[in-house]
């Protein structure tokens, strides 16, 4: 890559693009994992920090396997990363995050099993309670299997498309992995021990150093080429899978409008710059024409289309016949002689021949000088 920049730049894009795959992979498979599991809904932090960490972490790894280990033409007019450090620098952490959305993966889909069989093995809470709402033991998280079915059901309906993607992704990603680790073990091997590569070497001085007469000699040696062509094509598909299954119709249109917004000239209201240069406000500068107020005054209706005049005998004919007023009038209250609703103030005739008896009570006599109870 220090001799050819195409080399370099070529080499660069596909290490990001191998990495943004898997960065991008895994937090779609974190996304799912909650929503359906853990029943969160990711907001604005998540989304900004999906941002950072889908194209923070290849740029991070590209520039570190592109400092440490570098890339060069490995096979054909292909670059790709070195056998040098590759491992740590490079195929560890992308391994590491493809072996993490796989957990995931199938931690989400164990649990989709899991919630599905309890579901079928208890129908009382789907016929129960066919709300969706929670149950009545006052907590949120507490929910019956019906529910939690028809949650995970609805959350795969919409995340299915996603789910797939994932796992095609960290399928190919980990099939090409492994293709250039074995790649680089295989000819590390040979240059450990150059008696394997001696047919091939004899064969080439043999024939003048025409490769292509020395091909059947090369099994053993080297990674066969349809298997890493087919690793190379598999990890460009991706991009095609994603649009196949994420893509919609309704996003150009979007796009185009964006754009659109983003160039087009906006028009700004005029402000006064005295406005501006006499007052922070300059809402009492605009000029503001207001309808005028309406004085509109009613006409008195002529002579000719006025009602005839009519006498008292006339009016009182015709008015419908009186009726007693029994809601408007008002009624005098007569308090009845018994009547303990009032507080009345305390008379002394009224407790006068009424003693104390403790036998009728049953209580304990009280003598008044001595202030003791006794016995009778």
């Amino acid at each position: 890559m220090s001799s050819d920049l195409m080399c370099a730049f070529s080499g660069a894009c596909l290490l990001a693009g191998g990495f943004a795959a898997i960065s991008w992979g895994f937090l779609r498979s974190l996304l799912i994992h909650l929503q359906i599991c853990w029943q969160v809904v990711p907001g604005r932090k998540f989304f900004w920090g999906s941002l950072l960490t889908g194209w923070g972490l290849p740029i991070i790894f590209g520039s570190i396997a592109l400092a440490r280990t570098g890339v060069s033409y490995r096979f054909g007019d292909t670059c790709h990363i070195n056998h040098d450090k590759a491992l740590e620098d490079y195929w560890g952490p992308l391994l590491a995050f493809a072996a993490i959305s796989t957990i995931l993966q199938f931690a989400t889909l164990g649990y989709c099993i899991r919630v599905y069989i309890r579901a079928m093995f208890k129908d009382d809470g789907i016929s129960q309670n066919s709300s969706g709402l929670p149950s009545h033991n006052g907590s949120v998280k507490t929910v019956t299997a019906g529910q939690a079915y028809r949650r995970v059901k609805k959350a795969v309906g919409v995340q299915w498309r996603g789910i797939v993607v994932v796992v095609i992704i960290i399928v190919n990603v980990v099939f090409l992995a492994e293709v250039f680790i074995s790649m680089d073990n295989t000819e590390q091997a040979v240059l450990q021990n150059f008696g394997k590569a001696a047919p091939w070497l004899s064969c080439i001085v043999i024939n003048g150093g025409d490769k292509n007469m020395c091909l059947e000699k090369v099994k053993g040696l080297a990674t066969p080429e349809p298997e890493v062509m087919a690793a190379l094509i598999l990890m460009s598909l991706n991009g095609i899978w994603t649009l196949l299954f994420l893509g919609r119709a309704s996003m150009i249109p979007a796009w185009i409008e964006l754009i659109r917004n983003r160039f087009a000239r906006r028009k700004h209201d005029f402000v006064s710059v005295d406005a501006k240069r006499f007052s922070t406000n300059g809402r009492p500068y605009e000029i503001i024409t207001s309808p005028p107020q309406s004085t509109y005054t009613p006409k008195v209706p002529e002579a000719a289309v006025t009602s005839p005049s009519l006498d008292g005998d006339t009016i009182a004919a015709l008015s419908p016949p009186k009726q007693n007023d029994y809601f408007t009038r008002d009624a005098k209250y007569v308090s009845p002689a018994m009547s303990f609703s009032t507080p009345r103030p305390p008379s002394s005739g009224r407790c006068q021949g009424r003693e104390w008896d403790p036998v009728n009570t049953y209580a304990r006599p009280w003598s008044p000088t001595t202030g003791k109870s006794g016995m009778i």
